[in-house]
């Protein structure tokens, strides 16, 4: 079994984060990888990572950064895949925005998909979804979650339903 997924961090620190991507992507048997490699510290390991994933058989690659968050356009500078950045709030994060901005402000011709502050499940969703435009068996799992989700808000209306006021209409 080869990943088709990767998930990249820039250290184990964003782990809590990325996790959450890791545990989506296991639970619709999506083959995956996790690595640490920060674009600061070990650039040349990066450089080499993102300009081989492809050959690899990775479809999409799923950075976790924080800080100054370079990690996901540097990845995206080495390969033709697309690149889903998570932005990670950090000990040195100024609240996440450093990191947002540093994700989402990509020069022309170095596109990074980027998602909300720590939000590495909606990463692997998405990821999953441009995975799913050309393999009906992914499809066919994703519009099950989809609908899975439908079913979780129509049961929380019928849970809300059970609490009685006097004075409400719906």
């Amino acid at each position: 079994m080869k990943a088709v997924v990767s998930i990249i961090m820039g250290s184990t620190s964003d782990w809590p984060v990325m996790q959450k991507a890791a545990k989506f992507l296991n639970d619709l048997e999506i083959p995956f990888e996790v690595n640490a490699l920060s674009a600061h510290r070990t650039p040349e390991q990066v450089e080499a990572y993102a300009s081989k994933a492809y050959q690899e058989g990775v479809k999409v690659i799923i950075a976790g950064a924080g800080g100054a968050a370079h990690l996901p356009g540097v990845m995206a500078a080495f390969t033709p895949l697309p690149i889903i950045g998570v932005p990670c709030r950090s000990s040195i994060s100024i609240d996440g925005w450093d990191s947002i901005l540093s994700i989402l402000q990509m020069p022309p011709g170095i596109p990074v998909a980027t998602v909300g502050l720590d939000a590495a499940q909606n990463a692997a969703i998405l990821a999953v979804q441009m995975i799913a435009t050309g393999d009906a068996e992914v499809m066919e799992k994703l519009v099950t979650y989809k609908e899975s989700l439908k079913k979780k808000i129509i049961k929380a209306n019928e849970d809300l339903s059970e609490f009685k006021f006097d004075y409400r209409v719906s």
